[in-house]
């Protein structure tokens, strides 16, 4: 297993993503999920179009929220992404929403990741390999 490493997003909570309570909906933590992801994947040099030429493509398996504490309009929120990689097909990714004006986690998104290979439809056999070598910066992704 490959020692985790950790990549971080900031972005600001906007007025369409509040609910009648005033604070975050539920859904949109799974949004600011994705784009901190992508946001992980593009810095490493894999950016969707580099990984569509290749044929390949991330595909969530399984995602679980812990929620925390609730975001609320024009925070400003880092999320993180730790990827842990183990020996077989799959990653771990782990997500921590963290509201930057006093260092309190909002919630935790957990998720497990694989690479599907986009002419067979069946996950990469070896990802860390695939990635590494397509990647500019795969120290960001813990490769």
């Amino acid at each position: 297993m490959s020692a985790p490493a950790t990549h971080r997003t900031e972005l600001t909570v906007r007025g369409y993503e509040i609910d009648a309570l005033g604070h975050v909906r539920h859904t949109v933590y799974l949004d600011y999920a994705e784009h901190a992801r992508w946001e992980a994947l593009r810095a490493a040099g894999l950016s969707a179009q580099i990984l569509l030429q290749n044929g390949i493509m991330p595909i969530m398996l399984e995602t679980t929220i812990s929620y925390r504490r609730e975001l609320r309009y024009d925070d400003l929120v880092t999320v993180g992404c730790e990827f842990e990689w183990g020996t077989g097909k799959t990653a771990t990714i782990t997500q921590p929403l963290v509201r930057v004006a006093d260092g309190t986690v909002a919630a935790e998104v957990r998720s497990v990741s694989g690479l599907l290979e986009l002419s067979t439809r069946k996950l990469v056999a070896d990802p860390l390999d695939r990635l590494r070598g397509l990647a500019t910066a795969p120290e960001i992704l813990g490769l």
